[in-house]
């Protein structure tokens, strides 16, 4: 009888293992389940779109699209998931230095148009020029590619080699250069002097808040006081913002110690006074100071003006800033990418939010419309009769120059004929009534000769003026 028990027990135990083996191997043929998140919602939806979905995806881009949905549903423009690529070159558009090949770049009408290679730069020794148009990198056409998709091309290890094929356009030929990638120094403030009425004024030009942005400030503006200069003009224009600590840096030269010049709010509304922390004196605090100003002015651009407006440190000339009162902070995710969240609202040091509003200018000056005209690169041939963009756009800028316009529609008409002649004549052109590449290059120059002349930019004429005023007060 205990015999059979025995039997019988060993008989089920196989029953047991064997319908376990075939329990497992049933489970293990399914497709395995893996959760994304510890949201239920998230990791159904994650299972559906990997098991139904036509246009499927892999996980990592199912994942980037979760994190930069969530990031987008916050509704704030300045938050935002960047890929391992993305952060990289966000940071480095704030370093000291990069490796690269040195040159400004624009996208005008699809085609890859240079501004200007940085000077003693691999560009700029290798022979690129002002509104050459890039058409091959190693071999590779960039037609129809997007502008990060050039900087890619254009990006590698230090010392590697990059041939180029430009059009340049002033000679009509394509031009094929070489060069090797260094690293570039990048400056994002410089100075100079202008004499006006027996007195000087030093005037320092900010691009951006960068990484080395107060060192160079000291620098330049040390260099400025020991010139002897009776006031100072800043100007902003244009710098989009960058880090806090280097615009702290710079606010602490102009005001006394201890004085506040922001403060920051966190989720909870909680304030928190910033103040000028110095180890010298601030060597700047006895000169007259004007801020220039303008749309593009955002950012720790406008911490450095309310700082000063609130402060009573410095006349503010231009036009109202941007508008931007939240810090972001960057978080480093486990893919390699960040996410950037605004974390705090800062408010100027009477309490105000600038956002959306941005700050005032003491002095509202506007500049003319051809010294705020965007230059673009146009190519192409045109004759009386068309119409176009580009006829509009060289319209316009013969209008701002003086010539006698009767429409800027883009319509080629007679008196759009009689200035361009009129133009080719006084500029030794040959006279031919067209719009020609020649025609393009030449009116590009005039341009930016104009723009450079101190004296067609009024917003800096009235910083400097208000300045004099004040001297002679």
């Amino acid at each position: 009888m205990r015999k059979n028990r025995i039997i019988l027990f060993g008989f089920i135990l196989v029953i047991v293992l064997v319908l376990g083996y075939l329990w497992m191997s049933g489970k293990s043929s399914e497709p395995e389940k893996s959760n994304v998140s510890s949201s239920q919602v998230i990791d159904e939806a994650y299972q559906l779109i990997k098991k139904e979905a036509v246009f499927s995806k892999n996980e990592k881009l199912l994942v980037e699209g979760a994190i930069r949905g969530m990031a987008e549903a916050l509704e704030d423009p300045h938050s935002s998931y960047l890929t391992k690529e993305e952060a990289e070159t966000q940071e480095s558009s704030l370093a000291e230095e990069r490796v690269g090949i040195g040159v400004e770049i624009m996208n005008s009408g699809g085609k890859f148009i240079v501004v200007a290679p940085i000077k003693d730069s691999p560009a700029y020794k290798a022979g690129l020029k002002p509104q050459d148009e890039i058409v091959r990198v190693n071999s590779e056409r960039v037609d129809g590619k997007t502008m990060a998709e050039l900087v890619r091309l254009l990006s590698g290890d230090k010392g590697s080699s990059l041939k180029m094929t430009i059009y340049r356009p002033s000679e009509n030929r394509h031009v094929e250069l070489h060069m090797k990638r260094e690293t570039i120094a990048l400056h994002t403030v410089s100075s100079e002097v202008l004499e006006v009425d027996g007195k000087s004024i030093g005037i320092v030009t900010i691009t951006i808040f960068g990484e080395k942005t107060a060192e160079e400030w000291e620098k330049q503006t040390k260099a400025l006081v020991e010139r002897g200069i009776n006031g100072l003009v800043v100007d902003v224009r244009g710098n989009p913002g960058g880090y806090l600590f280097s615009v702290s840096s710079i606010i602490g030269t102009l005001l006394q110690n201890g004085s506040t010049f922001a403060y920051m709010q966190d989720a909870k509304g909680v304030l928190e006074p910033l103040n000028t922390v110095n180890k010298d004196n601030p060597y700047l605090n006895k000169l007259p100071v004007v801020l220039l100003q303008n749309g593009g002015s955002a950012s720790a651009s406008e911490v450095l003006a309310g700082a000063l407006k609130d402060n009573n440190r410095a006349m503010i000339v231009g036009e109202t800033s941007f508008g931007k009162g939240t810090v972001q902070e960057t978080h480093p995710l486990s893919n390699g990418g960040k996410l950037k969240i605004s974390t705090h609202k800062w408010l100027t040091p009477k309490q105000q939010w600038i956002h959306h509003k941005g700050i005032e200018a003491d002095l509202k000056v506007e500049q003319d419309e051809l010294f705020n005209t965007d230059i673009k690169y146009y190519h192409g041939e045109f004759h009386q009769g068309d119409y176009g963009d580009e006829i509009k756009y060289v319209q316009q800028i013969l209008s701002g120059l003086g010539y006698n316009i009767s429409r800027k529609d883009g319509y080629f008409d007679e008196a759009t004929v009689e200035a361009i002649d009129k133009y080719r004549e006084q500029n030794k052109l040959e006279i031919n009534s067209k719009l020609d590449e020649t025609f393009f290059q030449d009116l590009t120059n005039t341009i930016n000769e104009y723009k450079a002349r101190k004296e067609n930019d009024q917003q800096l004429q009235m910083g400097v003026s208000y300045i004099i005023h004040t001297l002679n007060k």
